[in-house]
């Protein structure tokens, strides 16, 4: 047994429109909507290696620059599949000290998400 921590299971956001989140998330990330068996109105999405929560809420304060970072295997696939979707972000920044890039995206609730790519990240 470990008094450690394993991994974080998810983190919860508020959302002005479910469904819309709900819609959003699966588009981009290609996260699937869970229907929970309790009686929630929380929106579960998972990737199966990451979960978000989304708690309805009548008014959305804004967040920044609070925000989570979301890993992608691919940077140029993944830049492309926004440009798609119609999707703006920030202008990409390079580190060559540890051979990453990032930029920002947000959703539609204003929600800021960083989104990182490490072309040499240990496994």
């Amino acid at each position: 047994m470990s008094a450690e921590p394993r991994y974080i299971h998810h983190v919860n956001f508020p959302t002005t429109d479910p469904d819309r989140t709900a819609a959003w998330y699966a588009q981009v990330f290609g996260m699937k909507r869970i229907t929970p068996k309790s009686n929630t109105r929380v929106v579960l999405m998972t990737r199966g290696t990451f979960d978000l929560h989304f708690t309805p809420v009548e008014e959305m304060e804004r967040m920044a620059p609070y925000h989570f970072a979301v890993e992608v295997d691919d940077w140029d696939d993944f830049l492309a599949h926004l440009k798609e979707l119609g999707i703006r972000h920030t202008r990409p920044i390079q580190r060559p000290e540890n051979q990453s890039k990032f930029c920002y995206i947000h959703d539609p609730d204003h929600t800021m998400i960083e989104l990182v790519h490490h072309a040499r990240r240990p496994n």
